[in-house]
């Protein structure tokens, strides 16, 4: 996929990210430390997310209330990419935002990802990823018990996730 739409944190929350990404690396586990991206949940997903979509979500983005986020799981996907990361509350009113935000980019994005879509998304803010079983493990005894993280939303990008630049859409 070459584009994601990212919500990035407050100062405060995107500190205590990269303090659990250090600790990842104090304790030998490879963390997101080293990407070009900052802490952040991702509400969609596409091969391309062209700049008519872009400007649309621009005006849409502007009239919706972001909700604060709870980043309080600490867990991991069922597959073999193991990834361990921060699984955000879910509540109506973030459903509510991410289902708009999805009409908006209905028929106007190529590829678009089945993981990010409303009814399948799961929110989360990646720690690690592509780590060995080992890590993995090693990953969650190293952060366990994690203290939840409250995260308000200070800007909405797109982020080509080859280059890590990022196309500004909401302060």
């Amino acid at each position: 996929m070459a584009h994601a739409l990212d919500l990035f944190f407050d100062d405060e929350a995107d500190v205590a990210v990269r303090a659990l990404w250090r600790r990842l690396e104090r304790g030998g586990v490879p963390s997101m430390a080293g990407r070009t991206h900052r802490p952040h949940v991702t509400f969609a997903r596409a091969g391309s997310i062209p700049r008519p979509a872009r400007e649309a979500l621009r005006r849409d983005l502007s009239l919706l209330a972001l909700p604060n986020l709870w980043l309080s799981t600490l867990a991991t996907f069922p597959t073999t990419d193991n990834a361990l990361w921060l699984g955000a509350v879910v509540d109506t009113e973030l459903l509510a935002v991410h289902s708009a935000v999805h009409d908006v980019l209905a028929g106007r994005v190529r590829q678009p990802s089945a993981y990010h879509l409303p009814g399948a998304w799961v929110p989360h803010c990646l720690l690690t990823q592509g780590v060995t079983p080992a890590e993995l493990a090693t990953g969650f005894a190293t952060l366990h018990p994690v203290q939840p993280i409250r995260a308000a939303i200070r800007q909405v990008g797109i982020t080509d996730t080859r280059t890590g630049e990022i196309d500004v859409l909401l302060p």
